[in-house]
C-alpha cells in the first residue's frame, strides 16, 4: 500500500517527494480507511484514503457510490459544511482501485471519549445545537447542483425493510409490529426533498475540543424528507448509554431543532418521531443483515458478528418508543 499510494501522490501533488506513515484505520465495515502522510517541500499533508475493499461492497443498494460521494463532499465544502477537502478521486492508473483521497481532518469520532473525556467537556453542552445547525446547512443543498441521487419516501423505505427483514427468514414479533406502526403513521412524501445525509450520527462526526470539524461518510446520502436526518440521530442506539439524552448522549432534540431552525430550518416534529421509529427498525434490520454474513460469510468476520447481536438491543429502543403511541 505504501508503494501504491506514493507511486499515485507523486503524480497528480505537485512537489510531493513521497508518503510515509501508512496505516489502516480500525471501524468501518462497508469501505477501508487508510491514514498517511504526503511529504512535501512546503510541509507535510495529512491525508486519509477511502476507497472500496476487494470484491463488492456493502449495502450496493443504498450506497450512492465513492464518485458521488466525492462530489458530495466537494459540494458540502464549498458550501461551508465542515466536511473534509477531496484532493483526488481515483483514477484506474492511481492502481488503487475505487475512492479517493482527502485532506486529513484531526480530532474524535469515538462516542466514548466524546461523551467522556475531559478535553470535550466544554464542548458537549453545545453539540446538538450545532449539529442541528449543520444539518440546516447540509439540507440547504441546491439539488440541482448534485449529483443524481436516488429518491426515497417513508412508503418506499418501509417496503425496502420489510423486504430486507423477510429475507432473512428470521421472525422477529417486535419488527413486525414496528413495520405495522410504520405503516399506520406513514406522514406521506415530505412538502420539501432535500439533500439527506443518511447516516448522520455518531462516527461520522469529527470532533474536536471546539466542537465538530468534519461531516464523515456520505455514502448513504439520497434524496428525501430532511427529518429523516433528525430522527436518526435520535436513535437509541447512537446514545452511547446515555439515553436521557436523545442526541447522541449529549444533548436535547430541544436543542437539536433550535440549532436547525436558527440557520434557516423548518421542523416538524412528529415527521421526526416518525423517521426515528424508521431508524430504530433500520438498524435492527441492518443489525440482522451483519449477522447473517457473519453466520453464511465464508470469512465470518467477528465485527459483523458483533454488530449483528445488538438487534436484541432494537427491539428494547422499539418498545420503549412504540408503547405510549398504541391505541
Amino acid at each position: 500500500m505504501q508503494a501504491l499510494l506514493e507511486r499515485s501522490v507523486v503524480s497528480w501533488c505537485p512537489g510531493a517527494t513521497g508518503i510515509s506513515a501508512a496505516h489502516r484505520l480500525s471501524g468501518g465495515a462497508s469501505q477501508e480507511t487508510w491514514s498517511f502522510d504526503i511529504l512535501h517541500p512546503d510541509g507535510t499533508i495529512g491525508a486519509i484514503l477511502r476507497r472500496a475493499p476487494q470484491g463488492a461492497g456493502a449495502a450496493p443498494e443504498r450506497a450512492a457510490g465513492l464518485d458521488t460521494e466525492a462530489a458530495l463532499m466537494r459540494r458540502a465544502h464549498a458550501a461551508g459544511v465542515p466536511s473534509p477537502r477531496v484532493l483526488r478521486l481515483l483514477e484506474p492508473e492511481d492502481g488503487l482501485g475505487t475512492g479517493f483521497i482527502m485532506a486529513r481532518v484531526e480530532g474524535e469520532t469515538i462516542p466514548r471519549k466524546i461523551l467522556r473525556d475531559a478535553p470535550f467537556a466544554a464542548v458537549r453542552p453545545h453539540l446538538a445545537r450545532q449539529l442541528g445547525g449543520i444539518l440546516a446547512a447540509i439540507h440547504g443543498m441546491p439539488l440541482a447542483q448534485l449529483p443524481a441521487l436516488r429518491l426515497m419516501t417513508p412508503a418506499k423505505e418501509i417496503v425496502e425493510l420489510d423486504r430486507d427483514y423477510r429475507s432473512f427468514d428470521w421472525p422477529r414479533p417486535v419488527f413486525e409490529l414496528a413495520l405495522r406502526w410504520l405503516r399506520d403513521h406513514d406522514p406521506g412524501p415530505a412538502k420539501r426533498v432535500a439533500l439527506v445525509h443518511g447516516d448522520f450520527r455518531h462516527g461520522n462526526f469529527m470532533v474536536g475540543p471546539d466542537g465538530v470539524r468534519a461531516v464523515l461518510d456520505w455514502e448513504l446520502a439520497h434524496a428525501g424528507d430532511p427529518m429523516e436526518d433528525l430522527g436518526w440521530i435520535c436513535v437509541n442506539s447512537w446514545r452511547f448509554g446515555e439515553i436521557d439524552k436523545p442526541v447522541g448522549g449529549f444533548g436535547t432534540r430541544e436543542e437539536l431543532f433550535a440549532g436547525y431552525a436558527s440557520a434557516g430550518g423548518e421542523v416538524d416534529a412528529e415527521r421526526v418521531t416518525f423517521w426515528e421509529v424508521m431508524g430504530s427498525l433500520r438498524w435492527g434490520v441492518m443489525c440482522c443483515g451483519m449477522m447473517q454474513r457473519f453466520r453464511l460469510g465464508p470469512e465470518h468476520e467477528i465485527e459483523r458478528g458483533m454488530i449483528g447481536r445488538r438487534a436484541s438491543e432494537t427491539e428494547i429502543d422499539l418498545l420503549r418508543l412504540l408503547a405510549p403511541r398504541r391505541t
